[in-house]
């Protein structure tokens, strides 16, 4: 009895020992749930931490397609006051001109005398000068980082590396307006961009064009600035190339550039409207200079010059030069049915 009640003791004392050192070496049940937590409370956080990335992609996205609205510099002409100016056509551009050009006299005029920005219109007198200069036309031209803007920021879709001919660069230069193409026929010039810029005010000076300096060859620069009266001369004077006229009148150009070939169109809407003759164009738009258009166009049997210069609005010199030549067509209209003079 004595041997069995011994043994029962140790038995009972070993099962409490085995206890106590299993209740030592088991976390609790609140120590479990700290370092490991339910399947629920692991779906939460999970939960959480995905819409805050959600949300933080959602800001990096506005953040990157968000428009940085700058409000828009007034022009030259606006700063100056000129679009106060009436005139009976009610035009929006701040200067206005129309001369007969065989006769030189002056049919309509507003602010004719105002020197202003004159923007891509510059590029008239690149081309005079280009095409006076004889330069090959086939020569292959490479468009390098110096022809990149870094007046304006523009973009164009002739990269560095492009090569072009002269004449094609002289043909999206006109037709185009494009930037990079002026810019290295400017570049390439004998002596370089300064002769070229040299021989650009020395040509306006024998046109008589004694308001104007330009400051480079693509127009973005509002150094670049004119009258009316000087632009008539120039569009004069550029009419008496052949491939000026032709190359500013074209309405499409597709030119190839290395495996591709890129589709490029007139900046000038009215070279397809059937109700204009435009014998050569040039158009140009920064915001110091408005939008700007230079015509030569023949209407009811007359040879005309038209300049306007710091229009307002996006399609407005193209509205202005419509009213001129509605103007016109009534003007001589009444002319011609008038009674001759006894």
């Amino acid at each position: 009895m004595q041997a069995v009640t011994k043994k029962t003791l140790f038995e009972f004392l070993l099962l409490i020992a085995t206890a106590s050192f299993l209740l030592t070496a088991l976390p609790s049940a609140d120590a479990a749930s700290a370092k490991s937590p339910s399947k629920s409370s692991a779906q939460v956080s999970t939960a959480k931490s995905s819409s805050v990335a959600r949300k933080s992609r959602r800001a990096v996205a506005v953040r990157k397609n968000a428009v940085h609205v700058v409000p828009a510099r007034p022009s030259f002409g606006e700063v100056y006051g000129l679009h106060g100016t009436d005139d009976p056509l009610d035009l929006k551009s701040s200067v206005a001109l129309v001369v007969d050009q065989d006769t030189q006299q002056v049919l309509f005029s507003k602010n004719p005398q105002a020197v202003l920005p004159i923007a891509s219109i510059t590029k008239l007198m690149t081309a005079l000068i280009v095409t006076e200069a004889q330069l090959p036309l086939d020569e292959v031209l490479t468009v390098t980082q110096d022809d990149v803007d870094t007046e304006k920021g523009s973009r164009s879709r002739l990269t560095v590396g492009t090569q072009l001919t002269r004449g094609e660069m002289l043909h999206l230069a006109l037709m185009s307006s494009e930037n990079r193409a002026a810019h290295a026929l400017g570049r390439t010039y004998p002596g370089g961009l300064d002769a070229f810029v040299a021989a650009m005010n020395a040509k306006a000076q024998l046109l008589g064009m004694s308001a104007t300096h330009y400051a480079e060859p693509t127009g973005l620069s509002s150094k670049n600035q004119s009258s009316a009266t000087d632009l008539a001369r120039l569009v004069n004077a550029a009419y008496d190339h052949p491939i000026i006229r032709d190359l500013s009148t074209s309405h499409e150009a597709r030119v190839e550039i290395g495996r591709r070939q890129l589709q490029f169109h007139s900046t000038n809407g009215l070279l397809r409207n059937p109700a204009w003759d435009i014998g050569l164009q040039k158009t140009g738009y920064i915001s110091e200079a408005g939008r700007c258009l230079v015509m030569q166009a023949q209407l009811a049997g007359r040879n005309l010059i038209m300049v306007l210069l710091d229009s307002a609005g996006r399609y407005s010199r193209i509205g202005d030069a419509e009213r001129i030549r509605k103007w016109l067509d009534a003007q001589f209209a009444s002319q011609a049915s008038a009674p001759a003079p006894h």
